[in-house]
């Protein structure tokens, strides 16, 4: 079965592509040989945007899943839609850009709100401009005013993004890169990959980010609740 290239993995600013249809699901899904549109995973939100046919026919894109093997990219889209849709076809695919850069930007911010708070992550979501971490913190007295300081100052920093690839032994031999209890990095490729914030943070993550951290703009911290004895929930918000 041809595996789908995930362009996103190579480009996250890549707002478009043209692609082959593999193949159609029942369910409205539509299987293409590469793609720009990130597959919902990790806590970030599967991308949206525009199937473009040869005909110039314009298609929505409600959601992007991985199958069920992982190695294809599904875009769903109306049953109906789906079956006029033919392997072999050729097609484009149009990025919703705002809606998957706000969600660059909320999920770099995150990892920023890991430094912030150094305890283990249980659990995080990313939306359209907002996002929220679960910590397992044995204590309260947590500040929002003091929180959004601290997170705006690494913000301002303006530190490159990157990422690379490491084996799965070489994560075996650092476990402390590995921050979420919840969410184990993917594996069964052989290999894992980082992100790296300049100076500031290093752990797996297989999402798409912004390349420097200026980027993300003004965050506030929105919210802190009490989730359980020893588990917090803090949301930050996209100051636009």
């Amino acid at each position: 079965m041809t595996a789908t290239a995930l362009l996103f993995r190579d480009d996250a600013y890549a707002r478009s592509c043209t692609a082959t249809v593999l193949a159609v699901t029942p369910e409205g899904g539509v299987i293409l040989d590469r793609t720009v549109f990130y597959a919902q995973g990790g806590g970030q939100p599967g991308d949206v945007g525009l199937i473009v046919r040869s005909d110039g026919e314009k298609v929505d894109v409600t959601n992007t899943v991985y199958g069920s093997d992982r190695a294809q990219i599904v875009h769903l889209v109306d049953t109906e839609e789906a079956a006029r849709f033919t392997p072999g076809d050729n097609i484009e695919l149009q990025l919703d850009w705002e809606r998957r850069f706000k969600r660059m930007r909320v999920h770099t911010a995150l990892h920023l709100l890991s430094v912030v708070l150094p305890y283990p992550v249980t659990g995080g979501a990313i939306g359209d401009g907002d996002g929220r971490l679960d910590f397992d913190i044995p204590d309260a007295g947590l500040d929002k005013a003091d929180l959004t300081d601290k997170l705006n100052a690494l913000i301002a920093r303006d530190a490159p993004v990157t990422d690379r690839w490491i084996t799965d032994e070489e994560l075996d031999a650092n476990p402390g890169l590995v921050k979420t209890m919840s969410v184990k990095p993917p594996r069964g490729s052989g290999r894992v990959r980082l992100v790296e914030i300049e100076g500031i943070d290093l752990q797996p993550c297989g999402g798409t980010h912004v390349r420097r951290t200026g980027e993300i703009g003004q965050a506030v911290i929105t919210d802190i609740e009490k989730k359980g004895k020893q588990n917090r929930r803090v949301r930050l918000s996209l100051v636009e």
